[in-house]
Protein backbone atom coordinates (compact mmCIF):
# COMPACT_ATOMS: atom_id res chain seq x y z
CA UNK A 1 0.00 0.00 0.00
CA UNK A 2 3.23 2.31 0.40
CA UNK A 3 3.40 2.03 -3.72
CA UNK A 4 1.80 5.12 -5.58
CA UNK A 5 -1.74 3.96 -6.03
CA UNK A 6 -2.08 5.70 -9.97
CA UNK A 7 -2.57 4.18 -13.20
CA UNK A 8 -4.38 4.97 -16.47
CA UNK A 9 -7.67 3.45 -15.66
CA UNK A 10 -8.99 2.71 -12.62
CA UNK A 11 -10.92 -0.83 -12.24
CA UNK A 12 -13.30 -1.27 -9.38
CA UNK A 13 -14.69 -4.55 -8.65
CA UNK A 14 -12.40 -7.94 -10.06
CA UNK A 15 -15.76 -9.33 -11.14
CA UNK A 16 -16.61 -10.76 -14.11
CA UNK A 17 -16.53 -7.76 -16.40
CA UNK A 18 -13.83 -5.97 -14.29
CA UNK A 19 -11.30 -9.13 -14.83
CA UNK A 20 -12.10 -8.80 -19.10
CA UNK A 21 -12.21 -5.10 -18.96
CA UNK A 22 -8.25 -5.32 -17.10
CA UNK A 23 -7.46 -7.78 -20.00
CA UNK A 24 -8.54 -6.19 -22.38
CA UNK A 25 -7.17 -2.69 -21.45
CA UNK A 26 -3.89 -3.68 -20.71
CA UNK A 27 -3.65 -6.09 -23.63
CA UNK A 28 -1.18 -3.52 -26.04
CA UNK A 29 0.78 -2.58 -23.22
CA UNK A 30 0.32 1.27 -23.78
CA UNK A 31 -2.14 1.50 -20.90
CA UNK A 32 -1.66 1.47 -16.80
CA UNK A 33 -4.76 -0.52 -15.27
CA UNK A 34 -5.45 -1.01 -11.46
CA UNK A 35 -8.22 -3.53 -9.95
CA UNK A 36 -9.59 -2.88 -6.72
CA UNK A 37 -11.03 -5.16 -5.17
CA UNK A 38 -11.89 -5.82 -1.63
CA UNK A 39 -12.68 -9.56 -1.62
CA UNK A 40 -9.86 -12.44 -0.81
CA UNK A 41 -8.52 -15.13 -3.14
CA UNK A 42 -10.59 -17.53 -4.92
CA UNK A 43 -7.63 -20.25 -4.28
CA UNK A 44 -8.96 -23.67 -2.75
CA UNK A 45 -10.77 -26.30 -3.48
CA UNK A 46 -14.65 -25.01 -2.08
CA UNK A 47 -14.34 -22.22 -4.93
CA UNK A 48 -12.14 -24.43 -7.73
CA UNK A 49 -14.08 -27.46 -7.51
CA UNK A 50 -17.18 -27.46 -9.43
CA UNK A 51 -19.30 -29.44 -7.46
CA UNK A 52 -18.81 -27.59 -4.62
CA UNK A 53 -20.38 -24.55 -5.69
CA UNK A 54 -23.13 -24.24 -3.01
CA UNK A 55 -20.48 -23.72 -0.25
CA UNK A 56 -18.95 -20.20 -0.98
CA UNK A 57 -22.22 -19.25 -2.37
CA UNK A 58 -23.00 -19.20 1.54
CA UNK A 59 -19.67 -18.08 3.07
CA UNK A 60 -19.46 -14.25 4.37
CA UNK A 61 -15.75 -14.71 3.57
CA UNK A 62 -16.68 -15.18 -0.64
CA UNK A 63 -20.20 -13.36 -0.62
CA UNK A 64 -21.00 -10.32 0.68
CA UNK A 65 -23.95 -11.85 2.47
CA UNK A 66 -26.92 -9.55 1.16
CA UNK A 67 -30.50 -10.12 1.27
CA UNK A 68 -33.28 -8.39 0.15
CA UNK A 69 -36.09 -6.42 2.29
CA UNK A 70 -39.12 -8.06 3.16
CA UNK A 71 -41.19 -8.96 -0.36
CA UNK A 72 -44.39 -7.69 0.12
CA UNK A 73 -45.92 -10.16 -2.99
CA UNK A 74 -44.15 -13.25 -1.03
CA UNK A 75 -45.60 -12.55 2.47
CA UNK A 76 -42.94 -10.61 3.31
CA UNK A 77 -40.10 -13.64 2.70
CA UNK A 78 -36.67 -12.40 3.02
CA UNK A 79 -34.66 -13.49 0.43
CA UNK A 80 -31.08 -14.32 -0.03
CA UNK A 81 -28.87 -12.31 -2.51
CA UNK A 82 -25.55 -13.73 -2.78
CA UNK A 83 -22.51 -11.51 -4.62
CA UNK A 84 -19.18 -12.76 -4.83
CA UNK A 85 -16.57 -10.94 -2.60
CA UNK A 86 -13.84 -12.57 -3.88
CA UNK A 87 -11.27 -12.61 -7.20
CA UNK A 88 -13.21 -13.05 -9.76
CA UNK A 89 -16.49 -11.39 -8.05
CA UNK A 90 -19.98 -13.91 -8.75
CA UNK A 91 -18.51 -16.25 -11.44
CA UNK A 92 -15.76 -17.52 -8.88
CA UNK A 93 -19.25 -18.32 -6.48
CA UNK A 94 -22.19 -18.91 -9.10
CA UNK A 95 -23.12 -21.96 -10.78
CA UNK A 96 -20.86 -22.08 -14.05
CA UNK A 97 -23.79 -21.94 -16.73
CA UNK A 98 -22.73 -20.52 -19.71
CA UNK A 99 -26.14 -18.84 -21.39
CA UNK A 100 -25.21 -15.94 -23.88
CA UNK A 101 -29.06 -14.34 -23.98
CA UNK A 102 -31.18 -14.79 -27.18
CA UNK A 103 -30.44 -12.51 -29.84
CA UNK A 104 -33.84 -10.61 -29.78
CA UNK A 105 -32.38 -9.77 -25.92
CA UNK A 106 -29.84 -7.14 -27.69
CA UNK A 107 -32.22 -6.29 -30.46
CA UNK A 108 -34.32 -5.11 -27.85
CA UNK A 109 -31.63 -3.14 -25.96
CA UNK A 110 -30.74 -1.24 -29.02
CA UNK A 111 -34.63 -0.48 -29.40
CA UNK A 112 -34.74 0.98 -25.94
CA UNK A 113 -31.79 3.35 -26.71
CA UNK A 114 -28.36 1.33 -26.04
CA UNK A 115 -27.76 1.93 -29.98
CA UNK A 116 -24.55 -0.09 -30.94
CA UNK A 117 -25.96 -3.13 -28.99
CA UNK A 118 -28.23 -5.09 -31.01
CA UNK A 119 -27.18 -8.67 -31.72
CA UNK A 120 -25.22 -7.84 -34.77
CA UNK A 121 -22.92 -5.82 -32.41
CA UNK A 122 -22.53 -7.93 -29.50
CA UNK A 123 -21.98 -11.46 -31.14
CA UNK A 124 -18.93 -10.45 -32.37
CA UNK A 125 -17.39 -10.27 -28.75
CA UNK A 126 -18.84 -13.23 -27.59
CA UNK A 127 -17.21 -15.14 -30.09
CA UNK A 128 -13.47 -12.92 -28.91
CA UNK A 129 -13.70 -14.16 -25.37
CA UNK A 130 -14.88 -17.72 -25.86
CA UNK A 131 -12.96 -21.23 -26.48
CA UNK A 132 -15.94 -23.27 -27.02
CA UNK A 133 -15.56 -26.73 -26.48
CA UNK A 134 -18.46 -28.57 -28.79
CA UNK A 135 -20.05 -25.70 -30.29
CA UNK A 136 -21.89 -24.51 -33.51
CA UNK A 137 -19.39 -23.97 -35.92
CA UNK A 138 -19.23 -20.22 -37.27
CA UNK A 139 -21.38 -19.16 -34.45
CA UNK A 140 -18.92 -19.73 -31.36
CA UNK A 141 -15.55 -18.24 -30.23
CA UNK A 142 -12.15 -20.92 -30.54
CA UNK A 143 -9.39 -19.07 -28.91
CA UNK A 144 -10.66 -16.28 -26.57
CA UNK A 145 -9.50 -17.06 -22.71
CA UNK A 146 -12.89 -18.48 -21.17
CA UNK A 147 -13.67 -22.04 -22.06
CA UNK A 148 -16.82 -23.16 -22.43
CA UNK A 149 -17.41 -27.01 -22.00
CA UNK A 150 -20.93 -29.54 -21.94
CA UNK A 151 -20.75 -31.85 -19.65
CA UNK A 152 -20.60 -35.72 -19.82
CA UNK A 153 -24.23 -36.74 -19.32
CA UNK A 154 -23.80 -40.04 -18.83
CA UNK A 155 -26.39 -40.03 -16.16
CA UNK A 156 -29.25 -41.55 -18.37
CA UNK A 157 -32.04 -38.96 -16.33
CA UNK A 158 -29.78 -35.94 -18.44
CA UNK A 159 -30.93 -37.86 -21.82
CA UNK A 160 -34.93 -38.62 -20.45
CA UNK A 161 -35.01 -35.23 -20.30
CA UNK A 162 -33.79 -34.15 -23.79
CA UNK A 163 -36.01 -36.78 -24.87
CA UNK A 164 -39.23 -36.39 -23.13
CA UNK A 165 -38.80 -32.67 -24.19
CA UNK A 166 -39.05 -34.22 -28.10
CA UNK A 167 -41.53 -36.48 -27.25
CA UNK A 168 -43.74 -33.66 -26.03
CA UNK A 169 -43.60 -31.64 -29.62
CA UNK A 170 -40.87 -29.26 -28.58
CA UNK A 171 -37.67 -28.43 -30.50
CA UNK A 172 -34.03 -29.93 -29.56
CA UNK A 173 -31.26 -27.62 -30.23
CA UNK A 174 -27.83 -29.33 -30.09
CA UNK A 175 -26.03 -25.50 -29.00
CA UNK A 176 -28.36 -23.09 -27.63
CA UNK A 177 -25.54 -20.77 -27.40
CA UNK A 178 -25.60 -21.13 -31.26
CA UNK A 179 -28.46 -19.91 -34.04
CA UNK A 180 -30.98 -22.08 -32.68
CA UNK A 181 -31.72 -21.35 -28.24
CA UNK A 182 -35.10 -22.82 -28.61
CA UNK A 183 -35.31 -26.66 -27.61
CA UNK A 184 -33.99 -29.05 -25.65
CA UNK A 185 -29.75 -30.02 -25.48
CA UNK A 186 -26.80 -29.75 -23.49
CA UNK A 187 -26.00 -27.04 -20.98
CA UNK A 188 -23.26 -25.51 -21.18
CA UNK A 189 -20.49 -24.75 -18.09
CA UNK A 190 -17.44 -22.19 -17.48
CA UNK A 191 -15.38 -25.46 -16.76
CA UNK A 192 -12.14 -25.98 -18.00
CA UNK A 193 -10.21 -29.04 -17.56
CA UNK A 194 -12.10 -30.10 -14.35
CA UNK A 195 -11.75 -26.73 -12.79
CA UNK A 196 -13.95 -23.83 -12.58
CA UNK A 197 -13.10 -21.39 -15.39
CA UNK A 198 -14.06 -18.19 -13.19
CA UNK A 199 -13.23 -14.88 -14.74
CA UNK A 200 -10.26 -14.66 -12.39
CA UNK A 201 -8.77 -18.11 -14.07
CA UNK A 202 -9.27 -16.78 -17.56
CA UNK A 203 -8.95 -13.12 -17.79
CA UNK A 204 -7.34 -11.35 -14.34
CA UNK A 205 -4.84 -14.09 -13.69
CA UNK A 206 -2.73 -13.40 -17.12
CA UNK A 207 -3.37 -9.98 -17.27
CA UNK A 208 -1.69 -9.60 -13.46
CA UNK A 209 1.26 -10.98 -15.21
CA UNK A 210 1.86 -8.25 -17.47
CA UNK A 211 3.60 -5.20 -15.79
CA UNK A 212 1.16 -2.65 -16.38
CA UNK A 213 -1.11 -3.70 -14.46
CA UNK A 214 -2.17 -4.08 -10.44
CA UNK A 215 -4.49 -5.29 -7.82
CA UNK A 216 -5.11 -3.53 -5.07
CA UNK A 217 -7.43 -4.61 -1.75
CA UNK A 218 -9.62 -1.88 -0.63
CA UNK A 219 -12.90 -1.41 0.09
CA UNK A 220 -14.54 1.40 -2.10
CA UNK A 221 -15.90 4.00 -0.37
CA UNK A 222 -16.38 7.26 -2.67
CA UNK A 223 -15.57 7.91 -6.14
CA UNK A 224 -13.92 11.30 -6.22
CA UNK A 225 -14.80 13.84 -8.53
CA UNK A 226 -13.53 17.29 -9.41
CA UNK A 227 -15.52 19.89 -11.29
CA UNK A 228 -17.81 17.07 -12.59
CA UNK A 229 -14.77 14.90 -13.70
CA UNK A 230 -13.80 11.58 -12.07
CA UNK A 231 -10.28 11.65 -10.82
CA UNK A 232 -9.73 8.59 -8.96
CA UNK A 233 -11.75 6.19 -6.14
CA UNK A 234 -11.31 6.75 -2.48
CA UNK A 235 -10.74 3.37 -0.79
CA UNK A 236 -10.00 1.94 2.71
CA UNK A 237 -7.83 -0.67 3.96
CA UNK A 238 -7.40 -1.53 7.47
CA UNK A 239 -8.82 1.45 9.06
CA UNK A 240 -6.42 3.73 6.81
CA UNK A 241 -8.55 6.04 3.74
CA UNK A 242 -6.31 6.14 0.59
CA UNK A 243 -7.27 7.59 -2.85
CA UNK A 244 -6.73 5.64 -6.19
CA UNK A 245 -6.09 8.09 -8.72
CA UNK A 246 -7.01 7.50 -12.78
CA UNK A 247 -5.17 9.59 -15.13
CA UNK A 248 -7.70 8.55 -17.16
CA UNK A 249 -11.24 7.34 -16.34
CA UNK A 250 -12.66 5.19 -13.57
CA UNK A 251 -14.38 1.97 -14.90
CA UNK A 252 -16.91 0.24 -11.99
CA UNK A 253 -17.69 -2.96 -12.03
CA UNK A 254 -19.10 -3.86 -8.83
CA UNK A 255 -22.23 -6.03 -9.68
CA UNK A 256 -25.87 -4.80 -9.73
CA UNK A 257 -26.36 -4.17 -6.38
CA UNK A 258 -22.68 -2.24 -5.54
CA UNK A 259 -22.67 -0.14 -8.50
CA UNK A 260 -25.57 1.88 -8.09
CA UNK A 261 -24.36 1.76 -4.08
CA UNK A 262 -21.23 3.45 -4.88
CA UNK A 263 -22.67 5.99 -7.45
CA UNK A 264 -24.91 7.11 -5.03
CA UNK A 265 -22.37 7.22 -2.50
CA UNK A 266 -20.19 9.29 -4.48
CA UNK A 267 -23.07 12.18 -5.08
CA UNK A 268 -25.05 10.66 -8.67
CA UNK A 269 -28.31 9.17 -8.44
CA UNK A 270 -31.56 10.49 -7.27
CA UNK A 271 -31.26 13.89 -5.79
CA UNK A 272 -33.95 14.03 -3.26
CA UNK A 273 -32.72 10.47 -2.16
CA UNK A 274 -29.01 11.77 -1.50
CA UNK A 275 -29.81 15.12 -0.08
CA UNK A 276 -32.05 12.96 2.73
CA UNK A 277 -28.59 10.47 3.17
CA UNK A 278 -26.72 14.28 3.47
CA UNK A 279 -24.99 13.64 0.54
CA UNK A 280 -23.75 16.70 -1.87
CA UNK A 281 -25.57 16.13 -5.23
CA UNK A 282 -22.92 15.86 -8.29
CA UNK A 283 -25.47 14.49 -11.14
CA UNK A 284 -28.82 14.05 -10.44
CA UNK A 285 -29.58 10.57 -12.42
CA UNK A 286 -33.08 9.51 -11.24
CA UNK A 287 -32.41 6.19 -12.65
CA UNK A 288 -29.21 5.27 -10.54
CA UNK A 289 -30.61 2.05 -8.33
CA UNK A 290 -34.16 1.63 -10.39
CA UNK A 291 -35.46 -0.92 -13.07
CA UNK A 292 -33.82 -3.94 -10.85
CA UNK A 293 -34.56 -7.12 -12.34
CA UNK A 294 -34.00 -10.63 -11.11
CA UNK A 295 -34.84 -14.17 -12.60
CA UNK A 296 -37.09 -16.31 -10.23
CA UNK A 297 -37.53 -20.06 -10.32
CA UNK A 298 -39.11 -23.37 -8.51
CA UNK A 299 -37.63 -27.04 -8.34
CA UNK A 300 -40.17 -29.28 -9.56
CA UNK A 301 -39.31 -32.76 -7.54
CA UNK A 302 -39.80 -35.71 -8.61
CA UNK A 303 -39.00 -39.40 -6.72
CA UNK A 304 -36.46 -41.43 -8.85
CA UNK A 305 -37.62 -45.28 -8.70
CA UNK A 306 -33.83 -46.27 -9.80
CA UNK A 307 -30.88 -45.58 -7.23
CA UNK A 308 -29.30 -43.71 -10.27
CA UNK A 309 -29.12 -40.50 -8.71
CA UNK A 310 -26.70 -38.08 -6.79
CA UNK A 311 -28.57 -39.27 -3.70
CA UNK A 312 -26.05 -41.93 -3.42
CA UNK A 313 -23.00 -39.38 -3.28
CA UNK A 314 -24.82 -36.81 -0.68
CA UNK A 315 -23.12 -39.02 2.41
CA UNK A 316 -20.00 -38.36 3.80
CA UNK A 317 -17.94 -41.03 2.83
CA UNK A 318 -19.32 -40.49 -0.46
CA UNK A 319 -18.16 -36.97 -0.91
CA UNK A 320 -14.74 -37.57 0.67
CA UNK A 321 -13.98 -39.95 -2.13
CA UNK A 322 -15.33 -37.76 -4.90
CA UNK A 323 -13.33 -35.11 -2.88
CA UNK A 324 -10.04 -36.88 -3.23
CA UNK A 325 -10.55 -37.89 -6.75
CA UNK A 326 -10.82 -34.35 -7.64
CA UNK A 327 -7.71 -33.36 -5.89
CA UNK A 328 -5.67 -35.87 -7.70
CA UNK A 329 -7.05 -36.13 -11.12
CA UNK A 330 -8.99 -33.34 -11.38
CA UNK A 331 -12.06 -35.23 -12.97
CA UNK A 332 -15.11 -37.30 -12.03
CA UNK A 333 -18.67 -36.04 -9.87
CA UNK A 334 -16.41 -32.95 -8.48
CA UNK A 335 -15.96 -31.75 -12.37
CA UNK A 336 -18.65 -30.97 -13.14
CA UNK A 337 -22.02 -28.53 -11.96
CA UNK A 338 -24.16 -31.64 -12.51
CA UNK A 339 -26.67 -29.03 -14.96
CA UNK A 340 -25.79 -30.75 -17.96
CA UNK A 341 -29.08 -30.75 -19.81
CA UNK A 342 -31.41 -27.72 -20.72
CA UNK A 343 -34.20 -26.15 -22.16
CA UNK A 344 -35.05 -22.83 -23.55
CA UNK A 345 -38.81 -22.93 -24.61
CA UNK A 346 -42.04 -20.37 -25.47
CA UNK A 347 -44.89 -20.48 -23.07
CA UNK A 348 -47.76 -20.22 -25.54
CA UNK A 349 -48.38 -19.16 -29.08
CA UNK A 350 -47.56 -15.50 -30.27
CA UNK A 351 -44.57 -15.23 -28.17
CA UNK A 352 -41.84 -15.41 -31.08
CA UNK A 353 -38.13 -16.37 -28.93
CA UNK A 354 -38.24 -18.93 -25.59
CA UNK A 355 -39.13 -17.16 -22.31
CA UNK A 356 -38.65 -20.13 -20.32
CA UNK A 357 -35.70 -21.77 -18.88
CA UNK A 358 -35.25 -25.22 -17.86
CA UNK A 359 -31.99 -26.44 -15.86
CA UNK A 360 -32.32 -30.27 -15.11
CA UNK A 361 -30.51 -31.64 -11.97
CA UNK A 362 -30.46 -35.52 -11.86
CA UNK A 363 -31.04 -35.02 -7.44
CA UNK A 364 -33.69 -33.42 -5.45
CA UNK A 365 -31.86 -30.80 -3.89
CA UNK A 366 -32.03 -26.84 -3.24
CA UNK A 367 -30.02 -24.91 -5.10
CA UNK A 368 -27.43 -23.72 -2.09
CA UNK A 369 -27.07 -27.27 -0.82
CA UNK A 370 -28.25 -27.12 2.36
CA UNK A 371 -31.87 -29.37 2.15
CA UNK A 372 -31.95 -32.50 -0.24
CA UNK A 373 -35.01 -34.57 -0.60
CA UNK A 374 -34.61 -38.15 1.84
CA UNK A 375 -34.97 -40.40 -1.38
CA UNK A 376 -33.50 -40.70 -5.09
CA UNK A 377 -35.10 -37.96 -6.59
CA UNK A 378 -34.47 -35.47 -9.78
CA UNK A 379 -35.78 -31.91 -10.13
CA UNK A 380 -36.55 -29.31 -12.76
CA UNK A 381 -35.24 -25.65 -12.18
CA UNK A 382 -38.09 -24.05 -14.22
CA UNK A 383 -38.89 -20.54 -14.22
CA UNK A 384 -39.93 -17.36 -16.52
CA UNK A 385 -37.67 -15.29 -18.11
CA UNK A 386 -38.85 -11.64 -18.51
CA UNK A 387 -41.06 -10.59 -15.71
CA UNK A 388 -42.55 -7.31 -15.60
CA UNK A 389 -42.01 -6.61 -12.32
CA UNK A 390 -39.13 -4.09 -11.58
CA UNK A 391 -37.23 -3.35 -7.61
CA UNK A 392 -34.94 -1.09 -6.35
CA UNK A 393 -31.93 -0.53 -4.69
CA UNK A 394 -31.63 2.41 -2.00
CA UNK A 395 -29.29 3.41 0.32
CA UNK A 396 -29.65 2.88 3.97
CA UNK A 397 -26.80 5.10 5.31
CA UNK A 398 -24.45 7.64 4.11
CA UNK A 399 -22.48 5.19 5.65
CA UNK A 400 -20.69 3.29 2.71
CA UNK A 401 -20.31 0.10 4.85
CA UNK A 402 -23.72 -0.12 5.17
CA UNK A 403 -25.47 -2.73 3.27
CA UNK A 404 -27.80 -1.09 0.71
CA UNK A 405 -31.74 -1.65 0.65
CA UNK A 406 -32.69 -4.52 -2.28
CA UNK A 407 -36.46 -4.33 -2.99
CA UNK A 408 -37.08 -6.60 -5.99
CA UNK A 409 -40.91 -6.36 -5.95
CA UNK A 410 -40.97 -9.82 -7.23
CA UNK A 411 -44.23 -11.04 -8.55
CA UNK A 412 -45.55 -7.58 -8.77
CA UNK A 413 -47.56 -8.77 -11.63
CA UNK A 414 -50.89 -11.09 -12.40
CA UNK A 415 -48.91 -12.84 -15.21
CA UNK A 416 -45.87 -12.80 -13.34
CA UNK A 417 -48.39 -15.67 -10.90
CA UNK A 418 -50.04 -17.18 -14.66
CA UNK A 419 -46.94 -17.97 -16.27
CA UNK A 420 -45.49 -19.83 -12.78
CA UNK A 421 -48.53 -21.97 -12.74
CA UNK A 422 -47.99 -22.37 -16.64
CA UNK A 423 -44.22 -23.50 -15.79
CA UNK A 424 -45.65 -26.03 -13.05
CA UNK A 425 -48.21 -27.72 -14.76
CA UNK A 426 -45.75 -28.13 -18.39
CA UNK A 427 -42.82 -29.62 -15.97
CA UNK A 428 -45.68 -32.20 -15.24
CA UNK A 429 -46.27 -32.79 -18.98
CA UNK A 430 -42.55 -33.17 -19.58
CA UNK A 431 -41.99 -35.88 -16.06
CA UNK A 432 -45.42 -37.41 -17.75
CA UNK A 433 -43.73 -38.43 -21.03
CA UNK A 434 -42.63 -41.98 -22.08
CA UNK A 435 -39.02 -41.30 -21.63
CA UNK A 436 -39.62 -40.61 -17.88
CA UNK A 437 -41.84 -43.91 -17.44
CA UNK A 438 -39.06 -46.52 -16.41
CA UNK A 439 -37.57 -43.32 -13.67
CA UNK A 440 -40.94 -41.51 -12.44
CA UNK A 441 -41.87 -41.84 -8.82
CA UNK A 442 -44.31 -40.20 -6.42
CA UNK A 443 -44.22 -35.96 -6.68
CA UNK A 444 -42.30 -34.86 -4.44
CA UNK A 445 -42.69 -30.80 -4.58
CA UNK A 446 -45.38 -29.22 -5.09
CA UNK A 447 -46.86 -32.42 -4.56
CA UNK A 448 -50.02 -34.20 -6.80
CA UNK A 449 -52.62 -32.35 -4.99
CA UNK A 450 -51.36 -29.26 -5.83
CA UNK A 451 -53.40 -28.35 -8.59
CA UNK A 452 -55.78 -25.56 -7.93
CA UNK A 453 -55.05 -21.81 -9.17
CA UNK A 454 -55.01 -21.09 -5.28
CA UNK A 455 -52.72 -24.10 -4.23
CA UNK A 456 -50.54 -23.44 -7.01
CA UNK A 457 -49.75 -19.57 -6.06
CA UNK A 458 -49.89 -20.37 -2.29
CA UNK A 459 -46.99 -23.05 -3.41
CA UNK A 460 -45.07 -20.74 -5.57
CA UNK A 461 -45.78 -17.63 -3.20
CA UNK A 462 -43.87 -20.00 -0.35
CA UNK A 463 -41.26 -21.69 -2.58
CA UNK A 464 -39.96 -19.39 -5.65
CA UNK A 465 -36.72 -18.48 -4.94
CA UNK A 466 -33.98 -16.39 -6.92
CA UNK A 467 -31.77 -17.37 -10.02
CA UNK A 468 -29.21 -14.91 -8.71
CA UNK A 469 -29.56 -12.90 -11.48
CA UNK A 470 -29.84 -9.41 -10.96
CA UNK A 471 -29.39 -6.51 -13.25
CA UNK A 472 -30.06 -3.59 -14.67
CA UNK A 473 -29.97 -1.26 -11.85
CA UNK A 474 -27.54 1.74 -13.78
CA UNK A 475 -29.61 1.29 -17.01
CA UNK A 476 -28.17 2.11 -20.19
CA UNK A 477 -29.83 4.23 -22.89
CA UNK A 478 -29.73 7.01 -24.88
CA UNK A 479 -28.50 9.78 -22.72
CA UNK A 480 -31.41 12.25 -23.55
CA UNK A 481 -33.29 9.94 -21.50
CA UNK A 482 -33.62 10.38 -17.84
CA UNK A 483 -34.18 7.10 -16.62
CA UNK A 484 -30.85 6.39 -18.26
CA UNK A 485 -27.49 6.06 -15.94
CA UNK A 486 -24.99 5.37 -18.97
CA UNK A 487 -24.96 6.17 -22.86
CA UNK A 488 -24.43 3.80 -25.26
CA UNK A 489 -20.85 4.20 -24.55
CA UNK A 490 -21.34 3.19 -21.01
CA UNK A 491 -20.32 6.72 -19.88
CA UNK A 492 -22.19 7.86 -16.58
CA UNK A 493 -24.44 10.88 -17.52
CA UNK A 494 -23.66 14.20 -15.99
CA UNK A 495 -19.95 13.09 -15.67
CA UNK A 496 -16.66 12.89 -17.37
CA UNK A 497 -14.20 10.43 -16.94
CA UNK A 498 -16.54 7.31 -15.52
CA UNK A 499 -18.13 4.42 -17.04
CA UNK A 500 -19.75 1.41 -15.57
CA UNK A 501 -19.43 -1.85 -17.17
CA UNK A 502 -21.33 -4.96 -15.52
CA UNK A 503 -24.69 -6.28 -15.54
CA UNK A 504 -26.06 -2.89 -14.22
CA UNK A 505 -25.76 -1.60 -16.99
CA UNK A 506 -28.91 -3.76 -18.72
CA UNK A 507 -31.78 -2.07 -20.17
CA UNK A 508 -33.44 -5.35 -19.97
CA UNK A 509 -32.76 -8.60 -18.35
CA UNK A 510 -31.29 -11.43 -20.81
CA UNK A 511 -32.66 -15.22 -21.23
CA UNK A 512 -30.48 -17.40 -18.85
CA UNK A 513 -28.05 -16.51 -16.53
CA UNK A 514 -26.32 -13.70 -17.00
CA UNK A 515 -22.28 -14.21 -15.77
CA UNK A 516 -21.63 -14.60 -20.37
CA UNK A 517 -23.70 -10.99 -21.19
CA UNK A 518 -21.42 -9.82 -18.27
CA UNK A 519 -18.47 -10.37 -19.92
CA UNK A 520 -19.20 -9.39 -23.28
CA UNK A 521 -20.20 -6.04 -21.03
CA UNK A 522 -16.09 -6.18 -19.66
CA UNK A 523 -14.83 -7.19 -23.25
CA UNK A 524 -17.20 -4.31 -25.42
CA UNK A 525 -16.37 -1.26 -23.23
CA UNK A 526 -12.99 -1.86 -22.80
CA UNK A 527 -13.27 -1.48 -26.90
CA UNK A 528 -15.10 2.02 -26.17
CA UNK A 529 -12.87 3.20 -24.05
CA UNK A 530 -9.76 2.31 -26.76
CA UNK A 531 -12.27 4.00 -28.99
CA UNK A 532 -12.36 1.13 -31.71
CA UNK A 533 -14.79 -1.64 -32.32
CA UNK A 534 -15.19 -5.10 -33.84
CA UNK A 535 -17.18 -5.39 -37.44
CA UNK A 536 -20.95 -6.16 -36.72
CA UNK A 537 -21.61 -9.89 -37.79
CA UNK A 538 -24.89 -10.72 -39.34
CA UNK A 539 -25.78 -14.28 -38.81
CA UNK A 540 -29.12 -15.82 -40.21
CA UNK A 541 -30.79 -16.83 -36.85
CA UNK A 542 -33.64 -19.77 -36.22
CA UNK A 543 -36.89 -18.13 -34.75
CA UNK A 544 -39.79 -21.20 -34.85
CA UNK A 545 -41.72 -20.30 -38.07
CA UNK A 546 -44.99 -22.04 -36.15
CA UNK A 547 -44.21 -19.35 -33.28
CA UNK A 548 -47.48 -17.48 -34.43
CA UNK A 549 -49.64 -20.66 -33.47
CA UNK A 550 -47.74 -22.61 -31.20
CA UNK A 551 -45.40 -23.01 -28.17
CA UNK A 552 -44.07 -25.72 -29.77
Amino acid sequence: MSAPLEADYVIVGAGSAGCALAYRLSEDGRNSVIVIEYGGSDAGPLIQMPTAFSIPMNMRRYDWGYSTQPEPHLGGRVLATPRGKVLGGSSSINGMVYVRGHARDFDHWAECGAAGWAYRDVLPYFKRLETSHGGEEGWRGTDGPLHVQRGKRTNPLYQAFAEAGREAGFEVTADYNGSKQEGFGPMEQTIHKGRRWSAANAYLRPALKRANVSLVRGFARKIVIENHKATGVDIEWANRIRTVKAKREVVVAASAINSPALLMHSGIGPAAQLQAMGIDVVADRPGVGENLQDHLELYIQQECSKPITLYSHLNLFAKALIGARWLLFKDGLGATNHFEAAAFVRSKPGVDYPDIQYHFLPAAIRYDGKAAAEAHGFQAHVGPMRSKSRGNIRLASPNPWKAPEIRFNYMSHDEDWEDFRHCIRLTRELFAQPAFKPYCGEEIQPGADVTSNEALNAFIAEHVESAYHPCGTCRMGDADDPSSVVDPQLRVIGVEGLRVADSSIFPRITNGNLNAPSIMVGEKAADHILGRTLPPLDQELWINPRWRESDR
